[in-house]
């Protein structure tokens, strides 16, 4: 049976997701998605980046969503010296800048920049940070798919679909009836969640 595995917050902790792939054993038949928020706060930004590219590059069926954390990284790259560079490096971007030394490459930052917002399937809705209650999924606006927290965590409605998202660290997996929250807080001494569909089963190292 053809897998759709979805991965949780990154943030930089590169050993954290080459031990999440091992164990899960990704095949090219599965479809893979990335959550976002692959960079800021770990010490390995830049490696997690050339992983997910060089997965790509190698033929697996890899869906990287955008987080607000590149967001972030994206306005301070255009925005040098400037409220959002200074929000960007005190949010773990000195982290990310760090690990690239020498400047971000130019293919990184285009990589970034053409991150999709969303994942859509029958069944479920893949999302970083979250979607408005009231409406159709797809028609919250960037700022609240990268950014929402309580107002969509809190709420029971029912999106036709399931939301899987990233964003607003758990202990453990959040599962409810409307939505499936994966960040387990890698990069705080938590865990790096796959969630597994159809199933809706949880791999974490």
């Amino acid at each position: 049976m053809r897998r759709t595995l979805a991965i949780g917050d990154i943030h930089g902790m590169i050993e954290k997701l080459e031990e999440l792939l091992e164990k899960i054993r990704i095949t090219k038949d599965d479809t893979i998605i990335l959550l976002g928020d692959y960079i800021d706060r770990g010490a390995r930004s830049r490696s997690v980046i050339e992983k997910i590219m060089e997965l790509q590059a190698s033929g697996y069926d890899l869906v990287p969503l955008k987080g607000n954390h590149e967001e972030m990284l994206l306005k301070a790259l255009a925005h040098r010296n400037s409220f959002e560079e200074a929000f960007w490096l005190e949010n773990g971007g000195r982290a990310t800048l760090a690990s690239y030394g020498m400047g971000i490459p130019k293919k990184h930052i285009d990589f970034i920049k053409n991150l999709p917002l969303y994942h859509e399937t029958a069944s479920h809705f893949f999302v970083h940070a979250g979607v408005l209650p009231g409406f159709p999924p797809s028609e919250s606006d960037e700022e609240v798919m990268l950014w929402i927290r309580g107002e969509f965590v809190h709420s029971s409605y029912d999106w036709g679909k399931k939301i899987v998202f990233g964003h607003t660290p758990f202990a453990a997996p959040a599962l409810s009836h409307n939505k499936i929250g994966i960040d387990t807080g890698c990069v705080y001494g938590g865990k790096l969640t796959c969630l597994i569909l159809p199933e809706e089963t949880f791999i974490s190292v």
